[in-house]
């Protein structure tokens, strides 16, 4: 029975990702990235920066946290990015880093 609610709660949260990040573009998310968050992900962590991404104990476990995550880097950081660009950049560090979606 547990093992039932499990794969279910898995399976939910694979097609959530999916659905979350069905119209985004990973490329354009990647330009944006590159442009804006990589500096100071550099700065923080050394190297390119995707050890932030790469930690063992990364705040980030879902796709709907990863997006929060952006939102909430574009408010702290005044880069007034609209829900599109939020989103393609989450579905960049998805598609690179997270893979929520698989």
């Amino acid at each position: 029975m547990k093992i039932t609610f499990i794969l279910l709660c898995l399976f939910s949260l694979n097609a959530s990702a999916n659905a979350l990040f069905a119209k985004a573009d990973a490329a354009a998310g990647k330009a944006l990235h590159e442009k804006n968050c990589t500096s100071c992900h550099a700065s923080s962590y050394g190297g390119d920066g995707s050890a932030i991404y790469t930690r063992e104990y990364r705040k980030i476990n879902t796709s709907k946290g990863l997006v929060a995550q952006v939102r909430n880097c574009n408010t702290n950081l005044g880069l007034k990015w609209f829900e599109d660009e939020e989103l393609n950049t989450a579905a960049y560090l998805n598609q690179t880093y997270y893979k929520f979606e698989k």
